[in-house]
C-alpha cells in the first residue's frame, strides 16, 4: 500500500515526532510531505530512509499550495492519503479528492475542550474542518476524549476511530548510568531533587505554576523540556521568586534524536525525581505515558491517556487541580521522601505497555483497510479499551 503523510509542520513536537514514529512501525510504502516549517523531525524522518518534500506553504490563506499538492498526489499514484494537525486535513483532503484518491485517513492529534492546536476554537474553524471531513473516509481520534469532542463537534460517529498515541516503553527504562551523565552534563547536582516537565512552552501548558512550586522548594532544582514562545516569561518567573539558578530549560527535544551527541528524552527522564503535567487541556497527554514508562512518580491536572484506563493501571500518577499552593505541598513530599541514594524507580506500569507504538501501528493499518475499501459503515474495535 502506498501511503502519503501530509503534516503541517516537521519542527519538533508531540504530533510530528509521533509520525516518525508510526512510520518505523507501519508496513507501508510512505512519503511524507510538510506544507511548512521541515525541520529538525524532517532530517530524523529521513534519516530513517523516508522521503520527505516540503510544499513552501507561505500561511493558512496559501490557496496556491493546494494545486501544487494536488499534483503531488496525482503524480504519487498514492492509495491512500493520511493528514496529520488541522491545516494539513483540510488542503490535504481536498488535494487527495482532486487528484481522485478516494481513501483518505485524518488524525486528530490536538483537540482540545477549549482550544485545537493551542489556538481557541471558533465557529469558522470547526465549519471549515467539517467541511473538509465530509471529503475524508476516516478520522482518527488519538484518545476517547478527542473521540467525544470531534462527535460533539459534529464528525459522525460512525467515521471516528480511536488509534491512541503510543510509544517504545522499552526505551524509556530507567538508566542510573544515563542520569549521572546527564545531570553531570547539565550542571545538575547529583544529589539534588529535579522535578521535570516536558512540552510546549505556551501559557496553556501553565509551566509558570511549576516555576512558582519549585522556587518555593529550598535546593529543588526544575528541568524544563521544550520550546515555545513563554520561554523568556518563565525565566522571568524564576528570576523574580529568586529562584533564577534552579530553573534549567533545555529547549526542545528531538526524540530519537537524529545525531549523535544530543540529549534523548530517556535520558532526560532519568536525570528527573518527579515529573508534572500542569496542563489543563490534552488531547492525550504522551509526555506523562513517557515519564510512567520511566519509573517515574506523575503528578498530572489531565491526562486523557490515564483517564481511558483503570485507576490500576497507573498507580504511580496522581491527578492535582494545579494550584501552586497544592502542587508545592505535593512536590515537598516527594522532596522528603530521601536523597538521591535512596529514592527508588518505579516499575513500569501497565498503562505505559498498554501504549504501545507497534500495537498503535497495527490499529492505523486495520483504519488503512476499511479506508482502502471504502467500508465506511463498519467500524475499528477501539484498543483504548483494552486494558
Amino acid at each position: 500500500m502506498r501511503v502519503l503523510h501530509v503534516i503541517t509542520g516537521l519542527g519538533i513536537g508531540g504530533a510530528e515526532q509521533q509520525l516518525r514514529l508510526l512510520l518505523r512501525h507501519l508496513p507501508t510504502d510512505h512519503d511524507v510531505v510538510t506544507l511548512t516549517n521541515p525541520g529538525a523531525v524532517a532530517d530524523g524522518i529521513v534519516a530513517d530512509g523516508v522521503d520527505v518534500r516540503h510544499l513552501g506553504m507561505t500561511g493558512n490563506r496559501d490557496v496556491g499550495a493546494l494545486p501544487r499538492l494536488t499534483g503531488l498526489v496525482r503524480r504519487g499514484g498514492y492509495d491512500l492519503v493520511h493528514t496529520h494537525l488541522y491545516r494539513a486535513c483540510v488542503y490535504g483532503r481536498f488535494a487527495a479528492r482532486l487528484a481522485g484518491v478516494r481513501a483518505v485517513v485524518a488524525t486528530e492529534h490536538s483537540l482540545g475542550a477549549r482550544q485545537i492546536e493551542g489556538r481557541p476554537l471558533s465557529t469558522g474553524a470547526r465549519a471549515l474542518y467539517l467541511a473538509g471531513e465530509r471529503l475524508g473516509s476516516a478520522t482518527v481520534a488519538v484518545s476517547d476524549t478527542v473521540a467525544r469532542r470531534l462527535e460533539r463537534w459534529g464528525v459522525p460517529h460512525h467515521r471516528i476511530h480511536v488509534v491512541p498515541n503510543g510509544i517504545e516503553a522499552a526505551r524509556f527504562a530507567y538508566d542510573a548510568d544515563a542520569r549521572r551523565a546527564t545531570r553531570d552534563r547539565l550542571g545538575l547536582p547529583r544529589d539534588a531533587f529535579v522535578v521535570g516537565g516536558v512540552g510546549r512552552l505556551s501559557r496553556g501548558k501553565r509551566f509558570d505554576t511549576l516555576v512558582r512550586a519549585v522556587a518555593d522548594l529550598p535546593g529543588a532544582r526544575l528541568l524544563l523540556v521544550g520550546e515555545g514562545p513563554e520561554r523568556d516569561a518563565l525565566l522571568s518567573v524564576a528570576r523574580r521568586a529568586g529562584a533564577g539558578d534552579r530553573v534549567l530549560l533545555t529547549g526542545a527535544c528531538e526524540d530519537p534524536p537524529a545525531g549523535p551527541g544530543a540529549l534523548s528524552l530517556p535520558a532526560l527522564l532519568s536525570a528527573m525525581d518527579v515529573f508534572v503535567s500542569p496542563s489543563p487541556d490534552e488531547a492525550f497527554g504522551l509526555a506523562v505515558v513517557e515519564a510512567l514508562a520511566a519509573g517515574l512518580p506523575v503528578l498530572h491536572v489531565t491526562c486523557p491517556a490515564l483517564h481511558d484506563l483503570p485507576t490500576e493501571a497507573a498507580p504511580g500518577a496522581r491527578q492535582i487541580t494545579g494550584s501552586v499552593p497544592e502542587l508545592t505541598t505535593e512536590l515537598r513530599a516527594h522532596q522528603r521522601r530521601g536523597t538521591e541514594g535512596t529514592r527508588e524507580r518505579l516499575p513500569a506500569p501497565r498503562a505505559a505497555h498498554h501504549y504501545d507504538i507497534a500495537r498503535s501501528a497495527e490499529r492505523l493499518m486495520a483504519v488503512y483497510t476499511i479506508a482502502t475499501r471504502g467500508a465506511n459503515n463498519h467500524h475499528v474495535r477501539d484498543i483504548s479499551a483494552e486494558a
